[in-house]
């Protein structure tokens, strides 16, 4: 054996060629198809390779590699084919057909078991039909997407309906303490004026009988703010919040809340304590815990608002961190567990028909989730009730408005100035008129707003001042016509007004809007500061 395989290396064959010389055209042939057929073969590996390398993502790469090996040592054979014919390399030329041979199993091993997956590919045809169903879904989807966001949208206008209902159920619910109050203010004010028309000589008194009725209208002025808050159109704005300041501004609210059987303790809350939510909407979270106390507590009871700091993980569904825990509770009736365990969802009540809507936890439920927090509940038949609202712990400190107390105790000067005024209230633009002649303007009155705007165009003035709730023609449509003739002239637009939006969209660099009720200096500051020069 070994003989019969050294016979390939001894040379003593002739080259393949002998065998063709008779016929030289033969002889050619085989070299013409052999080299054509190497250089194809060598040709189609360096296409797969730089296939494969250009296209790393397909999902068979190295059967095309494998291809590539077998299709180069088939090139191989064809030019040992070619040397054969005139050099008798047999035993090279069989190395290279083993070579191939290994190459070809190897390939067909490979490539058998991987043709039922080849099969299962699917054919263009079947891919477009595939986009098409994908195409479809998209479709469907971006509706299905355009559907929600519509749904979204009437969720948000329902719930902020909701939210506006529920304000306005505080306030009406608050409607009798709120005119006990107003009717004290009435009787300090009436009195105060009273006695100064008796004894308009003696300064002393005047003067503190005046500073009397002043304190009576900015007791006024405070409650009619927070009644105009509660009821006034606004989004949620969350922002850092000093809770102790908001709880004890609104303590006055709570107390009329739960008057006039029930009482109210507020323990001290640590006035660094700064919270993240919204100050409106805490405000009337904790008014609807007050008036939900104040129906468990139906012989009366107490009512305590009390405050701590906790951290870590304080309730399963917030992450961990710092919050500030507010708790409301009271000493009524108390809910067994499946009233408590329903207690936020909207509409759940068991006040009965016209005693609420049910929407108060809810709403306190939803400004807590919106504010990063969440509310608890603890309460047991007999034993009463305590809503914890836990707040994250600002890490900003709140904005604080400085009042500048030099500015207010400045007496401002407006002579040389001629002002506009229109009023439809005889009483309110009689002292409006008397306070700017006080400063030394020179004041001109109409009583509409037709009027004002004819007065207007009688002569030149430094500023207008206008009252925005006027019948036929309001405040804001004198400021249009206005602008149309004399566009830079100042305007001042008083209103006691609530609707914040229709306000600010009024402010123009010409038109000032000034609340009621305002001081005498504040309106005279404004004056001065947009008149014209």
């Amino acid at each position: 054996m070994e003989s019969l395989f050294a016979a390939f290396w001894s040379g003593n064959y002739s080259p393949h060629g002998y065998c063709l010389l008779w016929q030289p055209q033969l002889l050619w042939t085989h070299i013409v198809a052999d080299t054509l057929i190497a250089l194809s073969y060598f040709s189609i590996p360096v296409a797969l390779v730089a296939l494969v390398r250009s296209r790393r993502d397909l999902a068979f790469g190295w059967v095309f590699w494998c291809f590539a090996l077998f299709i180069l040592a088939c090139g191989m054979t064809h030019v040992m084919g070619v040397v054969t014919l005139f050099y008798p390399l047999y035993g090279l030329e069989a190395v290279i057909k083993l070579a191939t041979a290994a190459a070809s199993v190897t390939t067909a091993a490979l490539l058998w078991p991987l043709l039922p997956v080849l099969v299962r590919i699917p054919s263009s045809e079947k891919l477009k039909e595939a986009n098409g169903e994908l195409a479809a879904m998209v479709a469907e989807r971006d509706a299905a997407l355009a559907e929600l966001k519509t749904e979204v949208a009437q969720r948000e206008t329902v719930e902020a309906a909701l939210l506006q209902a529920q304000k306005l159920e505080a306030v009406g619910q608050l409607t009798g303490g709120i005119a006990h109050d107003f009717n004290n203010l009435l009787q300090a004010i009436a009195g105060n004026l009273e006695l100064i028309a008796r004894k308009p000589d003696d300064a002393d008194r005047v003067i503190r009988w005046t500073s009397s009725a002043l304190d009576a209208v900015e007791r006024g002025r405070q409650l009619t703010g927070q009644l105009l808050a509660f009821s006034s159109k606004q989004r949620l704005d969350v922002k850092s919040v000093r809770l102790a300041e908001l709880i004890d501004g609104m303590a006055g609210l709570v107390e009329r809340a739960v008057a006039p059987l029930s009482r109210v303790r507020i323990e001290r809350i640590d006035p660094v304590w700064n919270v993240q939510t919204d100050a409106l909407q805490l405000e009337l979270a904790v008014l609807n815990l007050a008036f939900n106390a104040r129906d468990a507590m139906p012989e009366g009871g107490v009512l305590t608002i009390s405050a701590e700091l906790r951290s870590g993980k304080v309730a399963p569904d917030l992450p961990t961190g710092d919050y500030v825990a507010l708790r409301v509770a009271d000493t009524g009736l108390g809910m067994p567990p499946e009233v408590a365990a329903r207690a936020v969802e909207p509409f759940f009540s068991t006040k009965g028909v016209g005693r609420g809507t049910g929407m108060g936890l809810s709403m306190a439920f939803g400004v807590l989730r919106q504010s990063g927090g969440t509310l608890l509940i603890d309460s047991a038949p007999g034993e009463g009730t305590a809503i914890t609202l836990l707040l994250p712990l600002a890490t900003m400190e709140p904005r604080r408005d400085v009042q500048d107390d030099a500015a207010r105790d400045e007496r401002v000067s407006l002579a040389g100035k001629t002002i506009a005024l229109v009023d439809d209230d005889p009483h309110v633009r009689a002292s409006l008129a008397e306070m700017l002649r006080t400063a030394g303007a020179v004041v001109e009155e109409a009583a509409d707003g037709s009027a004002g705007v004819a007065l207007v165009q009688t002569r030149r003035f430094d500023a207008l001042v206008v009252d925005f709730a006027m019948p036929e023609l309001s405040g804001s449509e004198v400021a249009a016509q206005v602008a149309a003739t004399d566009p830079q002239l100042p305007v001042i637009l008083i209103t006691g007004f609530a609707d914040s939006n229709k306000l600010d969209a009024m402010a123009t660099p010409n038109v000032t809007v000034l609340r009621k009720p305002f001081e005498s200096q504040e309106l005279l500051r404004r004056i001065r500061e947009v008149a014209r020069r």
